[in-house]
């Protein structure tokens, strides 16, 4: 072997095993930064809570809608001219009260004539019924006059029912709104001449979560506040819708305000409270230790150090705590705060244990 080769074969050597040794060093150094417990081997500091059952008022708070009472907008049954108008904007009218009459002079002129038509067949009738007593005319004679006096009464009352048509009353006692009319103008059936609403009572709309339809009943008391105003409300549930609605799984419910002073006005949005029965043994925990997820909500317990993941059935909520109703029990501990840097898995390293009496 020539000293040429001899020297590009020790070249060649060396090279090799420098690369294997530096191949060694790398191997070596992602060993040690990896070490024997993975990424999760560095403890991730959170706060802890047990839980434990507590006392609990079940609220449901929900948002509704102020409906009157009673509400319709009076229109006139017939056409005509406007001869007079009986009510003031914005008074209390009576049931039964005259609002508006449209012009019935023609009418009136005719069942002047067909009055006059039934006297004329009565007096008829009369003298048939004596000729008929005594033999001189038919049956059949008698029974013509009779019937022409049974059609004259007849159309006497469906006049008298049209002519009722042109005086618009109130239906019932309450407040009558802006007059859409005047005077000598001409109405039909289509045209609106004011609303009236009876706002003493009024009706408290809402709905509630479909899941508490068999905890509500008619007479159970519900606070609410009208948007604007501190002032609080009690009303009483009067009706229930007896079915859930398919699209919103909410259930439609109804309460009754006197309102005798008429501060609630129609139309107006309420905040609402429905106390339902109170729970002695609640378990409840706080709202941050909660992860929405898409097939429901999550929390991290705390077992061995470890932070295993638990799905949960959610209640009723408030500001600062939930309702657990499936998932865990009393003397569990679940993760608090710094759940967002937790993993399945995770070593933990608790910074501070609280109770329900810190958070309540």
């Amino acid at each position: 072997m020539n000293k040429t080769v001899k020297t590009l074969l020790i070249l060649v050597a060396a090279a090799v095993v420098a690369y294997l040794i530096a191949s060694k060093a790398f191997s070596g150094k992602e060993e040690q930064k990896v070490g024997p417990g993975g990424p999760l081997a560095q403890k991730v500091a959170i706060d802890a809570y047990v839980v434990s059952p507590t006392a609990y008022q079940n609220k449901i708070s929900t948002t509704g809608t102020v409906i009157p009472n009673e509400d319709v907008e009076l229109r006139s049954e017939i056409a005509g001219r406007v001869t007079a108008i009986n009510f003031e904007e914005g008074s209390r009218v009576r049931e039964g009260q005259l609002l508006l009459t449209v012009n019935d002079a023609e009418m009136r002129a005719q069942l002047k004539k067909l009055e006059s038509n039934q006297q004329l067949y009565r007096d008829m009738e009369e003298r048939q019924r004596t000729l008929l007593e005594k033999e001189y005319i038919s049956a059949q004679e008698y029974d013509q006059v009779s019937n022409q006096l049974a059609t004259a009464t007849a159309d006497i009352q469906a006049l008298k029912a049209s002519i009722a048509k042109a005086y618009v009353r109130a239906p019932f006692d309450g407040v009558i709104g802006l007059r859409q009319v005047s005077e000598g103008s001409y109405v039909s059936a289509t045209t609106p001449i004011a609303r009236l609403v009876d706002i003493s009572p009024v009706k408290i709309d809402f709905s509630i979560p479909g899941r508490y339809s068999q905890e509500v009943k008619e007479g159970d008391r519900i606070s609410f506040t009208v948007e604007g105003s501190p002032e609080t409300y009690e009303a009483r549930i009067y009706a229930i819708q007896p079915n859930i609605d398919p699209t919103t799984r909410t259930l439609q419910v109804r309460a009754l305000y006197d309102n005798q002073n008429q501060e609630v006005r129609p139309g107006a949005f309420v905040k609402v409270n429905l106390t339902l029965k109170d729970v002695d043994d609640a378990i409840l925990i706080p709202t941050e230790a909660i992860i929405p997820e898409a097939t429901g909500h999550k929390i991290f317990l705390v077992k061995g150090g470890k932070a295993v993941p638990q799905m949960v059935k959610i209640g009723q909520r408030s500001e600062t705590m939930i309702q657990i109703m499936e998932g865990i029990a009393p003397g569990d501990t679940l993760i608090q705060a710094g759940i967002l840097q937790v993993r399945p898995g995770s070593d933990l390293s608790i910074r501070k244990i609280k109770t329900a009496d810190d958070v309540l």
